[in-house]
């Protein structure tokens, strides 16, 4: 009996610790108190909508954007591929750091502000606010995709 208890114990400290890598990753992530990319956008503030394809030769057309600071953008992504994508805005460290997170976490999905996964054929949108001047960075943060440089920018102009 003692030997199912300290199982229980260790598994409850294994999904303890998982929780608090993922929740820490979640709250830090943009979209969720940091500012350094921009902000949620609203859809009655969209200024422009831009179609991204997200294909399996690992890269997003158009991988390079600009845009104005105070733009809100609606990004509308097409997963054109047979497997699994995801559009990710982020600081390119920000994006590096959950890439490590999804490679031990490799069947995460997103819905959040900044982040979309999409499966083959599914097409999904992220309205953002670029509050600041400077290069937004975008990626694909499914195991290897990253690294094949499945990645892109947002330069935003200071007007």
């Amino acid at each position: 009996m003692k030997s199912g208890k300290s199982f229980l114990f260790a598994r409850s400290a294994t999904l303890l610790a998982v929780f608090a890598l993922f929740t820490s990753s979640v709250l830090a992530a943009p979209g969720h108190g940091s500012s350094s990319i921009g902000e949620p956008g609203q859809k009655k503030n969209v200024t422009r909508t831009i179609q991204v394809d997200a294909a399996d030769n690992m890269r997003f057309t158009p991988d390079n954007v600009t845009v104005k600071r105070g733009e809100t953008i609606r990004f509308v992504i097409k997963n054109s591929g047979k497997v699994p994508h995801e559009f990710s805005l982020g600081t390119e460290k920000e994006l590096k750091e959950h890439y490590e997170v999804m490679k031990k976490h490799p069947n995460m999905e997103h819905e959040e502000e900044n982040k979309i996964s999409l499966k083959p054929g599914q097409e999904g949108q992220v309205i953002w606010k670029f509050t600041k001047p400077g290069v937004v960075h975008f990626a694909c943060l499914h195991v290897g995709h990253y690294d094949a440089g499945m990645k892109g920018k947002v330069k935003v102009l200071a007007k």
